[in-house]
């Protein structure tokens, strides 16, 4: 009887790492209760920081008390790709109802849907308690608790959180306050490179100096590329080009059907 409640907690203590591998890595939340915001987080900086709701019955993974859990979650089901801001979820289904923000009367799930699994012993029941972040057309309650256990956003916060985490990310629920973490470096803007390849061509156009051999494959590449590019402006006729007609394509309105 030992042995298979062993290999149990073993595997709860490894699914962490088992979920980690499945998403970016580089991507994470943070959700501080104290705080009442969530962070997210890209390569150890930070992206945003948006007000939530957590529970207004407090802390814990009991079943029946409606309390948010704490610790390591993973992402493991998205749901309401594409639908309308304020869209109403009844059992995850999108009802075709549309909220607005703050409607009277009225307190459902709404816009998008991210929902959690436990890591840990302390959050196991957290999936099938249907612990989700997502939207609530209640948005001026947003920033104290007021949920039945799940963490809620405005409708633009949770969709603009949404398009940014792949299934498995890694949500981490605290008790305390955010940690202090610098903002996240921006990436150069793509026309760098090709800038750069510009200035060394301009001041090298025939590669004699010894600066051109540092090149990567990359680079190489890109400068190839850059060159075709000028050989098809001086080649282009001065006539405009009959624009090409939109086909356009039919989206889904809820990829995810009910769990």
């Amino acid at each position: 009887m030992l042995r298979p409640l062993a290999v149990i907690f073993s595997l709860i203590s490894v699914a962490p790492a088992l979920f980690a591998t499945q998403a970016d890595p580089s991507t994470r939340l943070v959700i501080s209760v104290r705080d009442q915001k969530l962070m997210l987080l890209q390569n150890g900086g930070k992206v945003a920081t948006y007000p939530v709701s957590t529970s207004m019955f407090g802390l814990g993974d009991y079943w029946g008390r409606m309390t948010t859990p704490l610790g390591y979650f993973a992402v493991a089901q998205k749901i309401g790709d594409h639908a309308p801001i304020g869209a109403v979820f009844h059992s995850r289904r999108f009802t075709g109802e549309i909220l607005a923000p703050n409607a009277p009367g009225r307190d459902p799930v709404i816009t998008r849907i991210i929902w959690l699994r436990g890591l840990e012993a302390q959050n196991v029941h957290a999936f099938q308690r249907c612990i989700y972040i997502h939207g609530t057309p209640q948005e001026k309650t947003i920033g104290r608790p007021a949920s039945y256990g799940c963490i809620r956003m405005k409708s633009s916060d949770i969709t603009a959180l949404y398009n940014q985490l792949s299934l498995g990310a890694i949500v981490q629920i605290v008790p305390d306050r955010l940690p202090k973490v610098p903002k996240a470096t921006p990436l150069p803007p793509s026309n760098t490179l090709v800038a750069e390849l510009e200035k060394t061509t301009v001041q090298d156009p025939l590669g004699t100096k010894s600066d051109s051999a540092s090149l990567t494959v990359e680079q190489m590449r890109m400068a190839g590329a850059l060159a075709a590019e000028r050989q098809k402006r001086q080649a282009r006729p001065t006539d405009k080009a009959t624009p090409a007609l939109n086909n356009g394509a039919t989206i889904a309105q809820n990829k995810n059907p009910r769990a």
